[in-house]
């Protein structure tokens, strides 16, 4: 087995994918406020 050494595994696609994840749910998070306030505001 070739020893493991911390730190020297490149994580350059995972930093894109959970920054792409991050940006999508941020996105969704305000979007699911705007339909519930649009809601609000129509059935009010």
């Amino acid at each position: 087995m070739a020893d493991h050494k911390h730190g020297e595994m490149d994580i350059s696609v995972q930093e894109k994918t959970f920054d792409g994840f991050v940006k999508m749910t941020q996105r969704a998070v305000v979007l699911i406020i705007c339909v519930l306030i649009f809601m609000a505001l129509v059935n009010g």
